[in-house]
């Protein structure tokens, strides 16, 4: 038997333990008939990921521990965040439009099509965790302090805003209504701002030693992910169809990075 060290035995044991998660995910989203489950566990999924490096691998336990500490907040946020929205609410539409199309296959095409395509991104984005702290040397420095800076700004863009969108829901006149006050005012999105935010500041922890520099590729691949695939991109074609008024709020705010408004 081969015995696996470093680097190989954290992003093995981060793909065995992502397997496993995201099977159990699905075994219990067959048995409730609801994948939006896999939402709530993609957060929860870096947890996972992070803990199971830092007790398998011996490497430099103060990155190890402030990276599992960072992941392990956001995480948790998302993932409690993203169930207390969702709970109670039934399948998001999303899968249930995949559910019509599918019919009696989808539990099978969903195990592929979600679960294992998820699973696949998250080991991808999770490098900075499997990477960022296999070697012990150098110690925690200049890097991981402007890479925690940078985390610490990421988290709270997205929990301010989306405290802000969840308090502007809560008044039934703003149904259907666009939200453009507060961080909303600056971006459309500081949800996935600050998301993209801080795990570029994972990225740029990790990046202290000369093999986390391979972890920007998660930090990269998350920044994608965000801007051009199912962030942005994919949300804002079904607001344009659901909220009146948005290709004028497009039209005077960011995208992506806060800046003031245009003008009309």
């Amino acid at each position: 038997m081969i015995a696996l060290a470093g680097a190989p035995l954290a992003m093995v044991s981060s793909a065995i333990a992502i397997i496993a998660l995201m099977l159990t995910t699905w075994l219990i989203s067959v048995k409730l008939k609801n994948a939006s489950i896999v939402d709530i566990i993609w957060g929860f999924g870096f947890v996972v990921v992070a803990w199971t490096v830092r007790l398998t691998v011996d490497g430099n336990h103060a990155r190890q521990n402030l990276l599992v500490a960072l992941a392990t907040i956001w995480g948790m946020r998302l993932a409690i965040y993203l169930w207390w929205r969702n709970h109670g609410k039934g399948e998001d539409f999303r899968y249930k439009a995949m559910r019509r199309k599918h019919g009696n296959r989808f539990p099978i095409v969903s195990l592929y099509t979600v679960y294992a395509t998820q699973g696949a991104l998250m080991w991808i984005v999770s490098l900075p965790l499997q990477l960022g702290g296999v070697r012990a040397t150098p110690k925690l420095g200049a890097l991981a302090i402007i890479g925690a800076v940078l985390w610490a700004i990421g988290l709270a863009f997205e929990g301010v805003g989306d405290a802000q969108l969840t308090k502007f829901k809560a008044d039934a006149a703003n149904k259907d209504v666009v939200m453009n006050k507060g961080l909303w005012r600056y971006t459309r999105h500081p949800n996935y701002f600050g998301d993209c935010c801080l795990w570029w500041g994972l990225g740029i922890i990790a990046a202290e030693t000369r093999l986390g520099l391979w972890g920007l590729i998660g930090s990269a691949a998350m920044n994608v992910l965000l801007r051009r695939v199912s962030g942005v991109t994919l949300l804002e074609k079904s607001l344009k169809k659901r909220r009146a008024g948005y290709d004028e709020y497009i039209k005077v705010t960011s995208p992506f990075i806060p800046r003031p408004p245009r003008k009309a």
